[in-house]
């Protein structure tokens, strides 16, 4: 039968249709595919992390040589102790005298610390007395390379380190050529010879013996394709090779699959590319590889978890024989470099523990990059130095962990698998503002919710010392204006109080339900008394302690009522111990920095924080504070502080709200802040005080932060005096009265003297140093050291 010739011309229409529709469909998709395939290899030539770092251990000459500190770093790290005098890269040595240390190479961006051996002399009481490198210069400061604290991908758990083909030893290359595309600069992304050999070979042993991808092609599959095998990805496989082959040198495939490559796992993180697996592996930069390293690790590239050298030793030598074997017989390395480089031990470096601290602190630096508190930071591949101190973070940590289950284990009652008891934990240099080290919780993995930034709990009486300082520098520098002058020695009301307010009678009590009749200002910060600081709250007002708290750096809303005296208003762990550190500090408040500084690719500083400050009190108001606190310690609320061993100065003070869900102990010394709170996340009652529940955490950080003595003393401000005063009457000490001695602002003493008449005689320091275990004590001797200094 005869097709008409109307039918024959409307066929012949619609397949010219189909063939345009299906070529313009497969041009699309070759658009499309080629556009994927320039962005996906420029985002793998790119593909890195934000790497964050804490702050590196510097040795400097002069400086006292924290020994455990310096070995922690090392050992944490990967760093091998030896005793022999040869100490090799990736070792250390250190005995009575000096300290040996054999310096990794690091690259941090695209710069590179070569490394080296330095040698570090120690003199009386573990001084630095020199430093000098291997040649013999001397030098003023050597740092250690910086601990990675934690590498975040935007899209995935890899981490890798970026190369150049000019920076990538050639026995490297020829390495990788050798063993897995001979022909590699001779094909256009296949290879059909290859095919065909692998072909046979897979025939004639009946199973996958050999393959026959090029590196082009998988790099294509790397980057593009799932690792499912099936005949459809293979084709793709292959299509996408040719389009790499057309668009892109191969030097620019070369260095994208040696950047792209799967070389093994470190925990959740994968290691891509030889830059990252060279340090990995063998603890240095790719450029300093040998040809025995270089071959094992190419040869690990057909099967990382078979050939790994931690886990197989003996497959990964083989296999990395067999490369040296490919690279004699291509002429790629000599006899005498194949038979020295079989015979070379494997040379791992000693795997140090992968870090899982910080974790709560690295979140908290990433919202300030992601606030815009340091511009253009938060990109791939930048480097980001924190203010993180690594050996102080994991003794926070570890005080948390211990803390915790020693109350859990006293008290089983607070044990719970539902909703944990919970901790934070915030530690801070008073002399820069940085954050040295953040807990956020017990459990990282368990829970994100980060409270020492997060978590707006009433402080109780951990907020009595901002209520002082607004006392005490409320009014004080002039008695003429009528306002109450306040000081240490003001005597206050320890007794039943009821005030009328909008919501009903307010009538505070004390955490014993005792009343102590008159008080001073200083007992009831020692000991902690709710009666008396509510009177103090109602004579400064609630406006006034808002303003200092603000000043402070305290920006949650505080409400101003009369409960404020006693920690009603809901602050944050970060924001409390904040506020103690500018005490700390002498009324100085730093601005809380958690990033010393960011570079990009190149090296180059792209942020870092404004380090700047203010000063909002007179360093003498502060130090009132200071002692009073110290008093806290040595009589009061914080006395069980001495019974876990710390004997070195601090300032601190417990906090417990009237219903015992929170509890905290904030302290300082003269080089650290620390804030502790314990709680639950619902806000069930603990029934368990500051002291209690979060002191043993605070002492035990103290005492592996700055040893059982401590750093140094207190400084003392110009503008204090010392007096004696009747404790009862708190007028000056007399003939026929008991004086005790008191630390006031120059020209706030009392003048009248409990004994009959006037005392006129001023004393500005006391020779009386048998009150060497009070915190008077130290101002006493400054004083006197003051008074010799000008009599001569």
């Amino acid at each position: 039968m005869r097709v008409p010739a109307w039918m024959r011309e409307n066929t012949k229409v619609q397949i010219a249709t189909r063939v345009a529709i299906a070529a313009a469909l497969g041009m699309a998709a070759l658009v499309s595919a080629e556009a994927m395939i320039r962005a996906r290899l420029s985002d793998s030539i790119v593909n890195i992390p934000l790497r964050f770092y804490a702050r590196p251990v510097v040795l400097e000459r002069g400086a006292d040589l924290d020994r455990d500190r310096v070995e922690s770093s090392l050992q944490r790290m990967g760093y091998e102790k030896v005793t022999s005098n040869e100490v090799q890269i990736g070792q250390y040595k250190v005995d009575s005298r000096q300290l040996i240390i054999g310096r990794r190479a690091f690259r941090i961006s695209d710069q590179l610390d070569p490394g080296g051996l330095v040698r570090i002399r120690v003199g009386y009481g573990d001084r630095i007395s020199d430093i000098r490198t291997n040649d013999g210069l001397r030098i003023n400061s050597v740092a250690l390379e910086p601990e990675v604290v934690r590498s975040v991908h935007e899209q995935s758990y890899e981490d890798r380190i970026p190369i150049s083909l000019e920076n990538t030893p050639r026995h490297l290359l020829d390495a990788v050529i050798a063993i897995e595309d001979q022909r590699f600069f001779n094909h256009n992304g296949l290879d059909p010879r290859r095919v065909l050999g692998a072909t046979l070979a897979n025939v004639r042993a009946r199973r996958i013996v050999q393959g026959a991808s090029t590196i082009t092609q998988q790099l294509a599959k790397n980057l593009y394709l799932s690792p499912k095998r099936s005949l459809s990805r293979k084709l793709r496989e292959v299509a996408m090779a040719r389009m790499l082959e057309l668009r892109y040198e191969k030097r620019k495939i070369l260095e994208s699959y040696l950047n792209e490559v799967y070389l093994g796992q470190e925990g959740a993180l994968a290691i891509h590319g030889v830059g990252r697996a060279s340090q990995f592996f063998f603890g240095k930069d790719v450029s300093q590889l040998t040809i025995a390293e270089s071959a094992m690790l190419a040869g690990i590239i057909r099967g990382p978890s078979l050939y790994s050298p931690f886990r197989n030793p003996d497959a990964a030598k083989a296999r990395r024989n067999l490369v040296l074997d490919r690279m004699l017989a291509l002429d790629l390395i000599t006899d005498q470099q194949h038979q020295s480089a079989r015979d070379m031990p494997l040379g791992l470096r000693t795997k140090g523990r992968l870090a899982r601290s910080g974790r709560y602190f690295v979140d908290y630096v990433v919202d300030q990059l992601t606030s815009g508190i340091v511009r253009g930071a938060k990109q791939r591949g930048h480097s980001v130095f924190t203010t993180l101190d690594m050996e102080l973070q994991l003794s926070a940590e570890r005080a948390v962990r211990d803390g915790l289950a020693e109350l859990e284990r006293y008290y089983p009652r607070l044990t719970s698998d539902s909703s944990p008891l919970q901790a934070a934990l915030v530690a801070l240099d008073p002399r820069t503002g940085d954050i040295l080290a953040m807990v956020g919780g017990r459990d990282y993995g368990r829970s994100q919710f980060n409270r020492a930034v997060l978590a707006h709990r009433q402080p109780g009486s951990s907020f009595k010392p901002i209520v002082a300082l607004a006392a005490l520098t409320h009014g004080n520098q002039d008695r003429s204006d009528g306002e109450q002058v306040f000081t240490l020695a003001t005597i206050l009301e320890d007794k039943p109080l009821s005030v009328q307010t909008p919501a009903g009678p307010w009538e505070p009590d004390n955490y014993d339900g005792r009343f102590r009749g008159p008080v001073t200002l200083r007992e009831a910060i020692e000991g902690s008394l709710n009666v008396p600081f509510a009177r103090l709250g109602m004579a400064v007002g609630p406006d006034k302690i808002v303003a200092t708290a603000g000043a402070l750096g305290i920006r949650n809303d505080l409400n101003p009522v009369l409960s404020l005296a006693l920690g009603s208003s809901e602050v944050t762990p970060l924001e409390l111990t904040a506020a103690y550190n500018v005490i700390a500090a002498g009324g100085y408040r730093a601005t809380l920095n958690s990033i010393l500084g960011v570079l990009d690719r190149d090296g180059r500083l792209v942020g870092r924080q404004d380090r700047d400050g203010e000063q909002v009190f007179d360093p003498a108001e502060a130090y009132l504070i200071t002692s009073a606190l110290r008093g806290a310690v040595e009589r009061g609320t914080g006395s069980s502080l001495r019974s876990l061993g710390f004997r070195g100065p601090v300032a601190a003070k417990s906090g417990t709200t009237n219903n015992f869900r929170d509890a905290w102990f904030i302290g300082y010394t003269p080089t650290l802040t620390v804030g502790v709170w314990v709680g639950f996340d619902d806000a069930r009652r603990m029934g368990i005080s500051g002291s209690r529940a979060a002191l043993p955490i605070f002492g035990q950080l103290l005492v592996d932060a700055r040893g059982t003595y401590g750093d140094e003393e207190f400084p003392v401000p110009y503008g204090l005096e010392v007096v004696n005063v009747e404790r009862e009457t708190g007028l000056l000490g007399g003939p026929g009265c008991r004086g005790e001695t008191e630390v006031f602002l120059r020209g706030t003493a009392p003048e009248t003297s409990c004994s009959a008449g006037r005392w006129t005689t001023r004393r500005y320091y006391s020779g009386d140093l048998s009150l060497s275990n009070t915190p008077i004590a130290p101002l006493l001797r400054e004083l006197e050291r003051r008074e010799t200094r000008s009599f001569h």
